[in-house]
């Protein structure tokens, strides 16, 4: 096939997901890339609600994007993984903090005001029981045709992603873990994981 046979569609879905580290790191290139090119980026955090290397990022260059770039802090930690920060967090805490972020989500998709919109350890809540597999379809088919959606199990990110959706992507990355220093005992370092 040549390459003038090859076309360009109007929007994509990526996923980035796996073990292995890098599926945040991958959503926050691409959100530069896009910002780069002039596209107007939302980018919506399911699980990240204490303080990390984006969220003062995020601060420091909301002020030269102004509203071509979006920012939504919601989520109520790691569910169910010994998180510190959400420790005092209930079951229904977490659920209804998911369900917040969700609805956040879906209204910038399907508005159709920007051209990317990144779903931050969406994955995660999908598997920990906060949010359905259905509503995981949902978000990726209710979307507006011109919106580009990344999912960092749009781009959607955290682990997990279920198999049965990715037929609904059209990029879908898995980050193979080869070693984290973790296994090892040693905490996530900042300004590299966190």
């Amino acid at each position: 096939m040549a390459f003038e046979d090859y076309k360009t569609k109007q929007s994509v879905v990526i996923v980035y997901t796996g073990e292995g580290k890098g599926k945040t790191s991958a959503s926050l290139g691409l959100m530069i890339r896009a910002l780069g090119t002039g596209w107007k980026v939302a980018y919506i955090q399911f699980i990240k609600h204490w303080a990390v290397g984006e969220h003062s990022f995020f601060a420091k260059i909301q002020p030269l994007y102004k509203d071509k770039f979006y920012f939504y802090k919601g989520g109520r930690g790691f569910y169910n993984a010994g998180d510190i920060s959400a420790k005092n967090t209930s079951e229904a805490e977490h659920k209804t903090a998911a369900i917040q972020t969700l609805t956040k989500a879906k209204k910038v998709l399907i508005s159709g005001e920007y051209d990317l919109v990144i779903c931050d350890e969406i994955s995660n809540a999908v598997h920990d029981g906060l949010l359905t597999e259905s509503d995981l379809k949902n978000l990726i088919t209710d979307r507006a045709d011109n919106t580009s959606l990344c999912l960092t199990g749009l781009c959607l990110t955290g682990r997990d992603f279920p198999k049965k959706l990715v037929k609904l992507t059209d990029i879908a990355t898995n980050m193979t873990k080869l070693k984290h220093h973790y296994d090892n005992k040693f905490l996530a370092n900042k300004g590299i994981d966190y």
